[in-house]
């Protein structure tokens, strides 16, 4: 099934906000064998500058995944053929306790290559008042 090239610009974003609290911090960070002290410590985070524990880079895939997961039904992807091909996050602030994520992911390009196709996509994360966060690119690769 070949991908719809009209996808391109299609926008997803969740019903509700995402509220980040100190404890999911703990588990993602544990789950990727982080120990750095700004990740589970309000003091020292506090002493880094931040206002609370802080997320590590990797956090908001947990924001980005479940709307590629919506993309890829919407596009009637069948997810047993995808593979992860690439991720990138570019900051403005990093992720804290306390903040309310919201996130709209758009599909940037759509193409086929060497018998397999490519779905990028980018996924804009702010606070609920509209602050930017983080931008989080990926690439998916469909496969026949």
């Amino acid at each position: 099934m070949a991908l719809d090239p009209d996808a391109v610009g299609r926008t997803y974003a969740p019903p509700a906000p995402y509220l980040v609290g100190r404890e999911k911090i703990r588990e993602f960070a544990d789950a990727i064998g982080e120990s750095g002290a700004a990740y589970r410590d309000p003091a020292a985070a506090a002493a880094l500058g931040h206002p609370d524990v802080i997320a590590p880079p990797t956090f908001p895939i947990l924001l980005a995944m479940p709307a590629s997961v919506a993309v890829c039904a919407d596009l009637g992807i069948d997810m047993a053929h995808v593979v992860h091909g690439d991720q990138r996050f570019a900051y403005t602030r990093p992720v804290r306790a306390g903040d309310r994520l919201v996130s709209v992911t758009t599909v940037e390009k759509v193409m086929a290559r060497a018998g397999n196709e490519f779905l990028s996509t980018r996924t804009d994360i702010t606070t609920d008042t509209g602050e930017a966060v983080v931008a989080v690119w990926s690439r998916l690769v469909v496969r026949p």
